[in-house]
């Protein structure tokens, strides 16, 4: 008995790091509220400290959150298509950025999140060739980008307006006479954008319809616990009257006597 308790079992930084990874994986899932609530305060810790060139991988991790509360912490008061303006565009971060279109169903994808990938692909497309040159989209790609175009809105539309210009600047591509793929996307770029100008066609026509369905049965987003200010706190405290102290029925009696 005495040997098990003399047993002592050693831990390496890789078993901590990998305990360490699953609790902020569980955090980030934001199933619960206390989970909620210690994603948002890790966002805004992410938002204090800026985004540069050497942590943004955090930074596309909690991008990628299903909560707006996280994605409010995260962004602060900026503007969400200047957010990563300081970054500049690389093959990881325009991918990533595809593949959050990918995984999220049309008009499911909360409206910052998507100003923030929209904001990632002009600055990566404004030249186009030379977005190409960082990452060439895929007909996927380019599938996942028009599906979050709301036929509904139209065109004066902020996040409309963007893809649109977004699809206006892959198209550009066509006629450039490097490769077939380049042509392919361009020409899709543009039967895309065409599509939703013309009020004949619809975006079913050229975008799988799969792609276009929205999804009825998503699990409902965790909202943080109702909080105020502590200023605001102390505030309703000191407003609160005083309770009256309780009298000495020894003393009160005596008083009468």
């Amino acid at each position: 008995m005495k040997e098990l308790f003399e047993k002592k079992q050693t831990w390496t930084k890789e078993d901590v790091s990998a305990i360490e990874h699953s609790l902020l994986t569980n955090l980030m899932g934001c199933r619960t509220e206390e989970a909620v609530e210690s994603a948002m305060t890790y966002a805004s810790y992410l938002n204090s400290i800026g985004i540069t060139n050497s942590n943004y991988p955090i930074f596309l991790k909690v991008l990628g959150v299903r909560n707006h509360h996280v994605i409010d912490s995260l962004l602060g008061t900026r503007d969400p298509f200047l957010f990563m303006s300081s970054i500049q565009p690389n093959y990881f971060i325009v991918a990533t950025c595809f593949s959050f279109l990918a995984k999220y169903h049309p008009d499911e994808i909360y409206s910052k999140t998507l100003g923030i990938i929209l904001g990632v692909f002009q600055a990566a497309y404004n030249t186009p060739l030379d977005g190409y040159n960082i990452y060439p989209p895929t007909i996927a790609d380019v599938n996942s980008l028009g599906k979050h175009l709301i036929e509904e809105k139209g065109q004066d539309d902020l996040l409309n307006r963007s893809i649109l210009d977004i699809l206006d600047k892959l198209s550009a591509l066509e006629g450039q006479n490097i490769d077939e793929e380049m042509e392919d996307l361009a020409v899709h770029a543009h039967n895309i954008r065409n599509n939703f100008f013309d009020s004949k066609k619809r975006l079913v026509d050229v975008i799988p319809d799969v792609l276009l369905k929205t999804e009825i049965n998503l699990d409902p987003e965790v909202n943080p616990r109702k909080q105020v200010e502590l200023a605001q706190a102390e505030s309703k405290k000191k407003a609160e009257p005083k309770a009256a102290p309780k009298a000495n029925t020894a003393q009160a009696k005596k008083d009468e006597e």
